[in-house]
């Protein structure tokens, strides 16, 4: 995209002898990340800029210098501060291989996570871009190491163990119920009134109590839910007009519209780079 003779530019790749670890490279002007969430840490190392995005109900500020930390399924958004946007590189590792990493390298016990999400740490941020570096460089003994070093400090010096979802309360048990429905009719989904009628409970009480356990309301989460289906519907060869249908967007123009402002990248150059990454 180009506004006012500048051009944003984003890669959202994979590097095949890093498994369990997606990546991105990006300077975002106009970009402005709609509430979403994803299943996988957010490592995202800033160089040059500022972004702001919304986490735990308030405004965050990243500077370059810093490291924008988000934890699975915590639900964010992202923008620049300046008209200059903002330029940063991010790690997405799993949660398998981010308790993996804690294990061997760490006293954390139980699931771990990030304790603020704004962290300062250039170092940090450096050994970010060289993981990126080292997977364009095609370098898998570095880009390994190094994401297992950025990891083990950041959790080293702002991790612990994330607290347990309180499933046991009646609130909770409504929203894990709705979300059920809702991924198994990911592409038909029932109205709020028809939801809530069929858990026995009243719209707003359902809102409440899904916005209380996932940070959105559900036809929020049902986008982000769909665009992660997307995703790996492309990963694995999908074209993105087979799978606006399938994930319930009406069509292409609507898949890209919400991929783009979540995920950070077209649906097409998404596909384009994970079938590259297995060539």
């Amino acid at each position: 995209m180009v506004r006012d003779g500048v051009r944003e530019q984003a890669r959202h790749w994979r590097f095949p002898d890093l498994p369990g670890v997606d990546l991105l490279r990006a300077h975002y002007i106009h970009k402005n990340f709609v509430r979403h969430t994803h299943p996988t840490f957010v490592i995202a190392g800033i160089s040059v800029g500022v972004e702001v995005f919304h986490h735990g109900g308030s405004e965050q500020y990243a500077p370059a210098g810093s490291l924008a930390l988000v934890n699975p399924e915590v639900s964010h958004t992202g923008h620049a501060l300046r008209p200059e946007g903002w330029r940063y590189g991010v790690l997405y590792p799993t949660v398998e291989l981010v308790r993996e990493i804690a294990a061997e390298t760490t006293t954390i016990r139980g699931t771990p996570g990030f304790a603020v999400p704004v962290f300062a740490d250039p170092y940090a941020v450096r050994l970010v871009h060289r993981v990126l570096r080292a997977t364009d460089e095609r370098n898998a003994l570095a880009a390994d190491t190094l994401l297992r070093l950025v990891v083990t400090r950041l959790l080293r010096r702002n991790g612990g163990a994330l607290p347990q979802r309180d499933v046991a309360s009646a609130g909770a048990r409504l929203a894990a119920s709705a979300r059920a429905v809702l991924e198994d009719r990911l592409a038909d989904p029932p109205s709020l009134r028809r939801l809530a009628a069929d858990l026995g409970t009243s719209p707003f009480a359902l809102l409440r109590a899904f916005r209380a356990a996932y940070g959105l309301p559900p036809h929020a989460w049902l986008t982000s839910a769909r665009v992660q289906r997307a995703q790996r519907l492309l990963a694995a060869g999908a074209t993105p007009a087979e799978v606006a249908p399938a994930v319930g967007f009406t069509d292409q123009s609507h898949l890209s519209r919400h991929f783009a402002r979540i995920v950070g990248v077209p649906p097409g150059a998404y596909r384009r780079e994970r079938a590259a990454g297995t060539g």
